[in-house]
């Protein structure tokens, strides 16, 4: 048992030595547009906390509303609603009142999510549900540091994240690509494909998930023929889908964010190459395409986290009727949760105190599914461990999920996309 709350101190140490140079733009899941401003290291580990204990339990969100993530948003925005809904439900057993403000994250071609950190300071929140993009994140992650402000994301995938320097205040319910990747290749390989093309996005998130898969490809007696980068910004795409085809590939991962509206119709429409041995991620799996009917058919895409269920679904359709992608609104809804769950077994709801004991209440105790039947034993004296919407989550030292769900989707001939099966993995192995 978890009798005490556990501290990650630790990590600014671990992470300072990596960092350094290494620590430019990153873009995980799921990237922005353009490039970001490098992150800078946080010196002073949080001191001077603005965050405190007031009785309010205050959440703040920096999620798309605008750019090109912006399909991403009403999940996870619905995500977050629901949970405080059902936090507010318990009513006088949650000790303290409940807050949320919205703000948008927009991209990395604007300031948009630095405005937005900077929002939320001051108004007082001491969790921040956000970014989608790891670009994004790392834009604002130091000013959320250095207030004392514990930050979840539920959807940055980059593996950088694992040895930052956020003195324990940066968490995700996501997994990291190291896991997407391994799911990805695994995948292209099983399905026959030994020889394999990759057209990725030149930056940290696309050349990440395009080294883990191919990894998993090689291990897996599957071959990496050719890998063309394209960058951020491009519009035209006529010489790297010609390169990527001169090696006659079994199957192509398209690794990618929006540009992936140029790259099919020059690569399935132009060129003829057959939809059902294209693969997606998380960065462009979408149901938002604008395609002839069944340009798409037969494409696969993987997409991290644990499908939100019909039962989910529906919930999350009372809070935002017009839904029809639900893409990381689980695991938006189990950030708010486990946080207010920290906080709650804190008796403290400022962002160091959840930040303190967001591990302990993601494993180790009596395993609780919702939120209401957690805070009981909460407030029962009993040590939690909370498996939610999206998995089980079981935080690391690092603040990373050690375990998760990757969805394995496959489009129709209506251009959308359909759950195939779950693959669940451990970051551990």
């Amino acid at each position: 048992m978890n009798v005490f709350p556990r501290t990650r101190s630790a990590r600014l140490l671990g992470g300072l030595a990596l960092v350094g140079a290494s620590a430019l733009v990153l873009a995980g899941c799921a990237g922005g547009g353009g490039d970001a401003a490098a992150p800078s290291e946080s010196s002073d580990g949080g001191s001077g906390a603005v965050s405190t204990a007031d009785g309010a339990f205050h959440v703040g969100t920096i999620l798309p509303a605008t750019g090109n993530l912006a399909f991403l948003g009403p999940p996870e925005v619905a995500g977050v609603k629901l949970a405080v809904q059902d936090i507010e439900a318990t009513g006088d057993a949650f000790p303290f009142s409940v807050e949320l403000t919205e703000r948008d994250s927009g991209d990395t071609t604007t300031d948009i999510a630095t405005q937005s950190a900077t929002e939320l300071v001051d108004a007082g929140a001491d969790v921040v549900i956000g970014a989608a993009s790891s670009g994004v994140s790392f834009t604002f992650v130091d000013q959320l540091v250095n207030a004392g402000v514990v930050q979840i994301s539920p959807a940055n995938t980059s593996p950088d994240f694992t040895t930052y320097a956020d003195d324990g205040y940066y968490w995700r319910t996501a997994p990291s690509d190291v896991l997407q990747g391994r799911v990805l290749g695994n995948l292209m390989v099983g399905d026959g494909a030994a020889n394999v093309g990759i057209i990725y996005i030149n930056d940290p998130y696309g050349i990440g998930l395009k080294d883990n898969a191919t990894t998993a490809i090689e291990a897996a007696g599957g071959e990496v023929s050719v890998a063309v980068p394209y960058n951020p910004g491009d519009t035209v795409f006529t010489s790297q889908v010609d390169e990527l085809l001169a090696a006659q590939p079994d199957a192509v991962a398209v690794i990618a964010f929006e540009e992936t509206s140029s790259i099919i119709p020059q690569l399935v429409s132009t060129q003829g190459y057959a939809a059902s041995k294209v693969y997606f991620v998380d960065g462009n799996l979408s149901n938002s395409y604008e395609f002839p009917a069944g340009t798409l058919q037969g494409a696969k895409g993987t997409l991290p986290g644990n499908p939100a269920d019909t039962t989910f679904q529906s919930r999350l359709k009372e809070i935002d009727p017009a839904l029809t992608d639900f893409s990381y609104a689980p695991e938006s809804y189990d950030a708010v949760i486990v946080a207010a769950l920290a906080a709650a077994q804190a008796k403290d709801d400022s962002g160091t105190a959840i930040r303190d004991n967001l591990q302990s209440v993601s494993e180790g105790g009596e395993k609780c599914t919702t939120f209401a039947d957690c805070l009981a034993l909460i407030n029962d004296g009993t040590d939690i461990d909370y498996d939610g919407v999206s998995g089980p989550i079981t935080f690391d030292e690092n603040g990373d999920p050690t375990e998760a769900y990757i969805g394995i989707y496959q489009y129709g001939a209506d251009n959308k996309y359909t759950l195939l099966n779950t693959e669940f993995g451990s970051l551990n192995e």
